[in-house]
């Protein structure tokens, strides 16, 4: 494990994220885990350990989402085939009246990549009517074959979904279905007060997404200029820590289908695990999506809620096999799967801390992935 410690120290100290939180499971034991770096650089340094609780960002989409919709399909309360407006009923009367909730799974619906939502309406409750008016992609708006664009919206919906079909709000839906289940202990939405000290802090404010919305000229469509705005992440200023960097999740009282979970490497890797064999929580038989390719021949490689690592030049990296499936977030956070040798590999850092920079984070996960895989073959040979 000696060369896996070295790369991630090595990325720290050249800065491509402050702290790093991994662990590598084969059989459903975890192998090795470890935390390096400093969890908070600011506003005071405090080191990562094993157990300090990062923001997953978009691991919420498979780890959670993901998993919620196909335990529900499962019990025959949801329909993956069946458009997405047979319960949202905001989308019966746009153009996206036919969007399935396959589609939205899969990342085939055409949706724009991101919107800032929280610009466009006042209150969580109107956030699928908002989507329900936004414009398809330019660049995707066709209706031929399907084609892979990675979109917030999709999951953003999906967890409508499974609140409407509940009647409960996603994060007690979540401690029901998932985490009281698991047994988890340090996963949740909106981490209380007291856990701060114990939680790896993000961005500075909201700078990058502030000149994101800057550089798209957006447009609120909806929204008039004349009334108050509801509380906004473009407003915050001071490094975000315990609460969820994610501007639409944050606005959507840090609960969302598609950011806003907190967990650690360990508690990653139980939730990882009920996508394979042995599962507490799918059945076997519902573990085929996850392994098929619905994007065939496309240059993103999607199955049901997880991006393949037959995707060229993903973060997967040579190291993991094609039907391997995986997932990013944007705070720094991964999660890879491979199914037939029953691996997890979790690599938690905070790469937004204190600001977001670009220094490489895909070859870093793709080195770790590299040397985790060849630990763990010298250690079945050692046995």
């Amino acid at each position: 494990m000696s060369s896996i410690l070295a790369h991630l120290q090595n990325e720290i100290e050249r800065g491509t994220f402050p702290s790093a939180q991994f662990v590598i499971a084969e059989g459903g034991h975890i192998v090795a885990e470890q935390a390096l770096g400093n969890a908070v650089l600011e506003p005071k340094k405090i080191a990562a350990t094993e157990h300090t609780i990062y923001d997953l960002a978009s691991l919420t989409k498979p780890l959670l989402t993901t998993l919620l919709v196909l335990r529900f399909a499962e019990r025959g309360q949801l329909d993956l085939h069946a458009p997405a407006s047979a319960y949202l009923v905001e989308l019966s009367h746009s153009e996206k009246a036919d969007l399935t909730v396959l589609q939205l799974l899969t990342h085939t619906s055409r949706l724009p990549a991101w919107r800032p939502l929280y610009l466009e309406v006042f209150r969580r409750a109107d956030v699928v009517a908002a989507i329900a008016h936004a414009p398809r992609d330019p660049v995707n708006d066709t209706k031929l074959a399907p084609v892979a664009l990675y979109s917030d919206l999709n999951f953003i919906l999906l967890g409508f979904i499974l609140e409407r079909l509940s009647g409960a709000r996603l994060d007690q839906l979540a401690q029901q279905e998932v985490i009281t289940p698991l047994a988890l202990q340090r996963t949740r939405f909106n981490p209380p007060v007291e856990w701060q000290s114990e939680m790896a802090a993000t961005e500075r404010g909201q700078r990058h997404e502030r000149h994101t919305v800057t550089a798209m000229k957006f447009v609120c469509p909806l929204r008039p200029a004349t009334q108050p705005s509801a509380p906004q992440p473009l407003r915050r200023k001071a490094i975000i820590w315990g609460e969820v960097h994610d501007g639409n999740a944050y606005f959507m009282d840090g609960v969302a289908g598609h950011a806003g979970l907190f967990s650690t490497a360990r508690e990653v890797f139980i939730l990882a695990s009920q996508f394979l064999k042995g599962s507490q929580l799918l059945k076997e038989e519902s573990l085929h999506w996850f392994t098929r390719n619905f994007t065939a021949g496309q240059r993103e490689a999607r199955s049901v809620g997880w991006l393949l690592a037959a995707t060229e030049d993903c973060s997967a990296g040579s190291a993991l096999p094609p039907e391997a499936f995986g997932h990013n977030g944007f705070t720094g956070t991964s999660v890879w799967v491979d199914a037939a040798a029953q691996r997890v590999l979790v690599l938690l850092t905070n790469r937004v801390h204190p600001q977001v920079r670009d220094l490489g984070i895909k070859q870093a996960r793709q080195q770790f992935h590299a040397l985790a895989v060849g630990e763990l073959h010298r250690r079945s040979k050692a046995l």
